[in-house]
C-alpha cells in the first residue's frame, strides 16, 4: 500500500536519471550515425568526387537524350548544389547499414532475449532490400522510363532536362523504390508485434494488390512500364514477406511460448 504522506517528488525519485541516460545514449547514437554518414562523404568527396557521381547519376537519361542535347542549369549555384546533394544523398546510402544499426541498437535494450534474435537480421536484410530497390530503380527502371518518354516526345521538342528536377525526380523514384523493397521487413515486424497475425496478411493478399498499384500510380511516372515494375515486385515481396513472418515467428518467439506449445 502506498504511502498517503508520500510526496510526488518522492514517487519521481529514480525516474529523473534513466531518462536523462536514454537521452544520453540516443544522441551518441546519432553522433555515430552522422560520423559514419560524413566518413562516407569524405571518401566519395575524394573518389570517385561529386562531379562524377552526377555524371554516373545522370547516365541513363543522357543515354536516351537526342544527339547533342545535354543537361541544363537555370539556377547560378545549381552547378554546385547539386552535385553536393548527390555526394550526401550517395553517403547516406553507404552508411545505412551502420544508420540503421544504431537506431536498433538503442531499441534492443527494451526487448527480451528472443526479440533480440530479431535486430541483425532485421538491420542486414533492410539495407540489403534498401539497395536492391535502388539499384533496380537506376540499372532498370530509369532507362525504360526515360525510353518511353523520348520515344513518345514529338520530334519538334528537343529535350534539355533541368539538373534540379533531374534530381528531384531521381531521389523520389529512388526513395519509392527503396521503400517499397521494405515491405517484407515491414510484414515481419507487424507480425512479430502481434499487430497483425499471418492467417490475417494471407486474407489481405487481394486488398495488398490493389493497394501496390494504387501506390504506383501514384509516385512514378504516367507510364505503364514504371507502374508495373513497382507494383509487381511490391507484389511478390509481400509474398515473401508472409513466409519470412513465419520463420521469424517460429524462431523469435519466447521460451514460455515453446513450452506452451509443446503440451498436448
Amino acid at each position: 500500500m502506498s504511502d498517503p504522506q508520500k510526496s510526488p517528488e518522492d514517487e519521481l525519485a529514480g525516474t529523473e536519471q534513466p531518462f536523462v541516460q536514454h537521452l544520453v545514449e540516443l544522441r551518441d547514437r546519432l553522433i555515430r550515425a552522422l560520423a559514419a554518414v560524413g566518413v562516407a562523404a569524405a571518401v566519395l568527396a575524394i573518389f570517385p568526387g561529386p562531379g562524377e557521381l552526377y555524371d554516373l547519376l545522370a547516365a541513363p537519361l543522357v543515354a536516351h537524350l537526342p544527339k547533342g542535347a545535354t543537361l541544363i542549369a537555370t539556377s547560378v549555384i545549381s552547378p554546385f548544389m547539386v552535385p553536393l546533394k548527390i555526394l550526401l544523398m550517395a553517403a547516406f546510402l553507404l552508411a545505412l547499414p551502420v544508420v540503421l544499426y544504431q537506431l536498433w541498437a538503442f531499441i534492443a535494450p527494451g526487448l527480451y532475449s528472443h526479440e533480440k534474435r530479431l535486430v541483425l537480421p532485421l538491420v542486414v536484410s533492410s539495407s540489403v532490400l534498401f539497395f536492391i530497390g535502388v539499384a533496380f530503380c537506376y540499372f532498370f527502371v530509369f532507362g525504360q522510363v526515360f525510353k518511353f518518354i523520348q520515344g513518345f516526345a514529338p520530334k519538334s521538342i528537343t529535350a534539355a532536362p533541368d539538373i534540379e528536377a533531374y534530381l528531384s525526380f531521381v531521389l523520389t523514384m529512388f526513395l519509392a523504390f527503396g521503400l517499397a523493397f521494405e515491405v517484407p521487413v515491414a510484414v515481419v515486424v507487424l507480425a512479430r508485434l502481434g499487430v497483425v497475425s499471418v492467417e490475417k496478411l494471407r486474407a489481405f493478399r487481394g486488398y495488398f494488390v490493389v493497394l501496390a498499384f494504387i501506390i504506383a500510380a501514384i509516385v512514378t511516372p504516367p507510364d505503364v512500364v514504371s507502374q508495373l515494375a513497382l507494383a509487381i515486385p511490391m507484389c511478390l515481396l509481400y509474398e515473401l514477406g508472409i513466409w519470412a513472418a513465419q520463420l521469424f515467428l517460429k524462431y523469435t518467439q519466447a521460451p514460455e511460448q515453446d513450452a506452451d506449445a509443446a503440451r498436448p
